[in-house]
């Protein structure tokens, strides 16, 4: 038998193996790796195997899948930060609301009635509903490492998976209690109250006790960081055992709040924190998943036939669409932009495993009533297997249903989301750095800080490592090879800068983007001043090392105000230039436009159609479409002044 002790250990150390392949294989292939975390599992879990089944783990499998999911939950919440919610706030609390209630009344209304035949109750409709409120940040998060799109479009799609996944767990818990003949009989309201106040308390009060212990003691200045990372670990544990001991399912809230307090607030060793547990959090999210995964049959998937295809289709198609156009009438979404967002819905590891939980209950309870029936008889007798029966068949409905749509949603939508988003065209047009030295960096950490979507490329390994753990998207290679450059997107780039410490590489690199890829925007370093008027005689717009450095000495002196502001720009304050596409003001004066602009931003320049003379307006000279306008303010009004101009 798989659970025996000789074979457990060997058993959980493959299927971390595992994992840890799926992980690198969805990662070369640039899709989800839930997607391959799934596919393990249900081969692994086949009974012709033998090698997962139900009683592999015993009965620890419930503790172990709770403890991985308070520290997927806090891992996700951690980099939830509140300044990137405030570039969707409205659109993210009705998603989070609006949107939540509508997906878990529409899924049970698609249960109900797509189960027609199976008489499904309406109490096992709406736990199916509300597990599948949830998304998580274990299927978006993959998702969004591979489609790089606006921040406001990241912001709404994370928030949701963290916030619903709360909710999601404590909904469906409290419906479970209306399911299962054992539980307890509290209001619903109630029972919701209870668990979610619960979890915020816990959450708040481990979140301020952590803050304080990395804050004001001394965690051995040797072994501080290390220590950090292990204290934060235990404190989510300690979240989760503590809220779900007062109350079932408390445990996810108060993780979630636990991880969003203490990522909002400044704290020593951040980096090494967030590193540790984005590490710590594959390991157990490939190991929970490919186990729960590997406790379905693929009986349970087929039992559920066309019903659950229907449920599928109108989870995806219907019910998704709705809940988001809803959610974000009136914000600043694009139309391409929510149809992305009504697609990229995919559900995670809170249905897989409350799910799994769920079911391993109902089929305890349903052996319990079996039981009891072959020690009575007559009508007690049957209407005991009679109820037996029914909860089987309400877990195998209610575990078939939530796999097949965690199946369907991860495979369509995590697989075809990128292939999608460039159908749609939302993600955003790419900055190529060709070169990842201290130039390319700081110039990465500028465009990306203004929303930039960047890529370095860097043929060093060293500088490659050290710009992927400063965060930055680096691609290895050679920057003036052409199939280099078609990977990191030059296809779809809207500028090129060379700004390697080599002026032959940045020559052929301009050369190659102008010319294989018909960029229009290509800037080179020229690091010999003597390069220079050769540089711009092939019609490279090129920047000196020497001259650069006068300049800001020059501007330190003569323009110190506007030098200190224009060095803090995308911070405070910003400048940007756009084409002016928004009908509505070509052909009116610049007077008559600046009322319109939000406050604090201004038109500083414009250039014509050509965008070679760029000239300070007088409050007479009247846009014409293709105009180039200069918009300096501050950073949010300027941002705003940039849809309005551009017809965003």
């Amino acid at each position: 038998m798989a659970g025996s002790s000789t074979l457990l250990i060997p058993l959980v150390a493959g299927i971390i193996g595992l994992g840890v392949l799926a992980q690198v294989l969805a990662a070369r292939l640039q899709v989800p790796s839930i997607i391959f975390y799934l596919l393990v599992g249900v081969v692994i879990g086949q009974p012709g195997l033998g090698l997962v089944g139900s009683e592999t783990f015993g009965g620890a499998l419930s503790a172990i899948v709770g403890l991985a999911v308070a520290i997927i939950v806090f891992e996700g919440a951690y980099h939830l930060r509140f300044e990137r919610i405030r570039e969707a706030p409205t659109a993210t609390f009705r998603l989070v609301t609006l949107g939540a209630a509508i997906a878990l009344v529409g899924t049970a209304v698609a249960v109900k009635f797509a189960f027609a035949e199976e008489a499904v109750s309406w109490n096992l409709a709406f736990l199916v509903g509300a597990l599948l409120v949830a998304t998580g940040p274990t299927v978006i998060t993959p998702i969004l490492n591979v489609v790089p799109v606006r921040d406001r479009v990241a912001t709404a799609l994370e928030t949701e998976g963290i916030v619903n996944d709360v909710t999601a767990a404590i909904i469906a818990v409290v419906v479970f209690e209306t399911v299962n003949p054992g539980a307890s009989s509290e209001g619903l309201l109630q029972a919701f109250a209870l668990r979610l106040g619960t979890g915020l308390l816990v959450g708040l009060i481990v979140a301020g006790l952590l803050y304080y212990l990395l804050q004001y003691i001394d965690l051995s200045p040797g072994d501080a960081p290390r220590n950090s990372r292990l204290l934060v670990l235990a404190g989510a544990l300690v979240a989760y055992a503590a809220a779900n001991t007062i109350a079932t399912e408390a445990g996810v809230a108060a993780v979630a709040t636990a991880g969003i307090a203490l990522g909002n607030v400044d704290h020593p060793y951040e980096e090494d924190i967030e590193a540790f547990k984005g590490d710590i959090t594959l390991l157990v999210l490939s190991f929970v998943f490919i186990a729960l995964a590997a406790q379905l049959s693929l009986d349970a998937l087929i039992d559920v036939g066309l019903a659950g295809i229907a449920v599928v289709l109108a989870v995806a198609l219907i019910i998704r669409p709705v809940l988001v156009f809803i959610s974000t009438v009136g914000d600043r979404f694009t139309r391409a932009e929510k149809l992305f967002v009504s697609f990229v819905g995919p559900r995670g590891i809170i249905p897989a495993s409350v799910a799994t939980l769920f079911a391993v209950e109902l089929n305890s309870v349903a052996g319990e009533l079996r039981n009891e029936a072959a020690e009575a008889s007559g009508q007690e007798a049957t209407e005991l297997l009679a109820q037996a029966d029914l909860l089987t068949s309400q877990a195998e409905i209610l575990l078939g249903t939530v796999f097949l749509v965690i199946f369907a949603t991860a495979l369509l939508e995590g697989g075809l989301a990128r292939y999608i988003a460039e159908k749609l065209d939302v993600i955003p047009m790419r900055v190529i750095i060709v070169g990842g030295g201290k130039v390319g960096r700081a110039l990465a950490e500028r465009l990306e800080d203004r929303g930039e979507n960047v890529v370095i490329i860097e043929e060093d390994e060293e500088i490659v490592e050290r710009g992927r753990n400063e965060g930055y998207t680096v691609e290895i290679g050679d920057g003036t090879d052409t199939d280099v450059l078609r990977s990191a997107g030059a296809e779809n780039a809207k500028t090129i800068v060379a700004a390697t410490g080599n002026d032959d590489a940045n020559l052929l690199v301009s050369q190659l983007a102008s010319s294989k890829f018909g960029i229009d925007h290509v800037i080179a370093r020229a690091n010999n001043p003597d390069n220079v008027e050769a540089f711009e005689d092939l019609g490279v717009r090129t920047i000196s090392s020497a001259m650069a450095t006068a300049w800001a000495i020059d501007n330190q002196i003569e323009r110190p105000a506007i030098a200190h502001w224009m060095t803090d720009v995308g911070r405070t304050g910003d400048v940007q230039e756009v084409e002016v596409r928004n009908e509505a003001l070509i052909g009116e004066a610049v007077r008559d436009i600046g009322p319109m602009l939000p406050e604090a931003c201004l038109i500083a320049l414009v250039s014509g159609e050509d965008h070679t003379e760029a000239q300070v307006p007088t409050a007479d000279y009247v846009l014409q479409k293709g105009d180039m306008v200069t918009l300096l303010g501050r950073r949010e009004s300027v941002r705003d002044g940039m849809r309005m101009v551009g017809g965003d």
